[in-house]
Formats: C-alpha cells, structure tokens, sequence
C-alpha cells in the first residue's frame, strides 16, 4: 500500500498538465465560427483578388478573369504615387495617434480632478462626439472651418481663407476631426483604469511632492501600461485606415490628390478605375503594415518585461 501512494498523488497532476480538454473550444466555437466569417473569409478574397487580373470587364463577364501572380503588387510597387501616398498615410496616421492619446490621457486625468457635475458634462460631450457618425461630424466641421460662412475664420480675423486648399492645412484640418472624435474612447479607458489604481498609492505620490506630470510619469502610466498597449493599438488601426474623414473634407483626395491616404487610394483604384485586383493588392499591403506594426510594439513590450 505503502508504494502505491506515490503512484495516486501523480495522477492529479498528470491531469492537470494535460487541460481540461476540448471543453474550453467548445465554449469558443461559436465566437470562432463568426471571426471566420466576418475575418478570416474576407481576408481570403481579399488575397485571392489580388493576385488576378480583375477589373469590370471581368466583374460583367465581358472577359474571363486571369491569374496574374503578384503582376498587381509589381505594378502597385512601381507607382511613385503609391511611395507618396503610403508615407503621408505614416505621417498622418503616427499624428492621429499621438494626439489622440495625448488628450485622452489628459481628460482622464482631468476627470479625476474636477467634480461629479463638472465631470458629467465632459463625459456627456465626449460620448457625444464618439457616438456622431465620421459623415456628420466632417460635415459639421467642413461648416466650423468654412471660408465664407464657418465661424472660425471669423474668431480668427484669417476673412476666406480655405482650410481645405492646402496640403498641410487640409490634413491639419482632418487631424482636427480624427482626433475629436476618437479620444473619447482613450479617455473613458484610461480613466476607468486611473480609477482602479488604489489611492494610497497617489497620495503617497503627492506627499514626496511629485508633480501631476511625474505622478502621470513615474506612477500611473507604468500601472496602466496593458491599457495604454490596448487603446494604442486600437488608435494605430483606426487612423491608419482612415477612409471617411479624408474623403469627405478633402472632396476625395485633395487637389490633384495631394490628401490620399491608403484607403483612399484604394478606393480611387479599385472603384474609380474599376482596378479591382490593384486596389485589393493595397488593402493586402495594408493589412500587412497593420499587423507588422502591431507584432513589432507588443514585441518591444515584451522586451521590456510587461505582461500582456
């Protein structure tokens, strides 16, 4: 009996390294079955587009579609256009997501400064602007920054200066609208992560006499750092794929296409020029962009020892 106990206390543990089984896949599969279909399937003929020679006259039956293999991405790499417009999308999109964790971040800590009426109201603005769809919210501002009839030339004495003429100020103007309405989304997170903080550890801060910045720099944003990796990667997504802001103020592009971002460009290709493989090799390239951006940010992390 006595050398049997060995052999029963093992057992346990032999089961416990071997899971639970299938019963965790069985409570995922339903979820698993609907990214299939709303993911994995688009992505597929997203891919498979890309590599054939589809344009309208494949679409209406007029010609029969050809493979082409990367013909589509050799003809997309040989465009200056597309080396512009893919740099001014870095540009644009790195600034939409500075400035929206900027001032979401500080609304946050804002918020647990002021008072339960006063912060209402924020929160109450802030949601508005989230819930405003990007089609009315350009218009709205296409009508603030209008130069014959928009209030802000007025405020500013600037008469009819067109915002939307220039290749700065047009994207200055939509980082503007990107910005206003995505940080309520970093600011209500953030804040409900400040709140989980216990507060014997901010008022530890202060008594040393740490500043608002320091107490942000040294103490909270080290504790939310899995919130800020989240809101982060969410923000690099949305504004690298940018599509409504860009063409409703910029009437599609700009002058001359001097505003394109990606998305943009993908649609002038795919639907304007009926490019359909080309403008489906720009979403491919795309996503590619999105994800290498995203491995190499939570790899940086993990370099620095933060648990995701």
């Amino acid at each position: 009996m006595a050398g049997r106990a060995p052999v029963t206390g093992r057992a346990p543990a032999r089961r416990r390294r071997s899971g639970a089984g299938p019963t965790p896949w069985l409570y995922l599969a339903p979820a698993l079955v609907v990214l299939g279909g709303l993911l994995v399937y688009p992505v597929y003929q997203l891919g498979l587009i890309s590599l054939l020679r589809y344009t309208q006259a494949q679409v209406s039956g007029g010609e029969p579609t050809a493979f082409e293999g990367f013909g589509n991405y050799s003809a997309l790499f040989a465009d200056d256009q597309f080396w512009q417009v893919l740099g001014a999308t870095l540009v644009f999109a790195a600034a939409c997501v500075v400035s929206t964790l900027a001032v979401g971040c500080a609304l946050a800590v804002l918020l647990t400064r002021v008072r339960a009426l006063p912060r209402l109201a924020l929160m109450l603005a802030a949601l508005g602007a989230w819930a405003t769809p990007a089609v009315t919210g350009s218009t709205v501002w296409l009508f603030l920054f209008d130069p014959d009839f928009g209030p802000v030339d007025r405020m500013l004495g600037l008469g009819d200066h067109s915002w939307t003429y220039g290749r700065y100020s047009a994207f200055a103007l939509v980082l503007l609208e990107v910005v206003w309405c995505s940080f309520p989304f970093v600011m209500v997170t953030v804040y409900a992560g400040i709140r989980a903080v216990p507060a014997e550890v901010l008022e530890a801060a202060a008594l040393d006499g740490a500043s608002q910045w320091r107490i942000w720099r040294s103490v909270l944003a080290p504790m939310l750092r899995p919130i800020l990796v989240v809101v982060t990667i969410q923000s690099v997504i949305w504004d690298f794929k940018v599509f409504t802001q860009i063409y409703v103020m910029t009437n599609g592009g700009g002058i001359a296409g001097q505003n394109l971002v990606l998305n943009v460009y993908a649609y002038q290709k795919a639907f304007a020029s009926s490019q359909y493989g080309l403008g489906s090799a720009i979403g491919v390239v795309m996503l590619v962009i999105l994800l290498a951006v995203t491995l190499v940010y939570l790899r940086l992390l993990r370099r620095q020892g933060e648990e995701l």
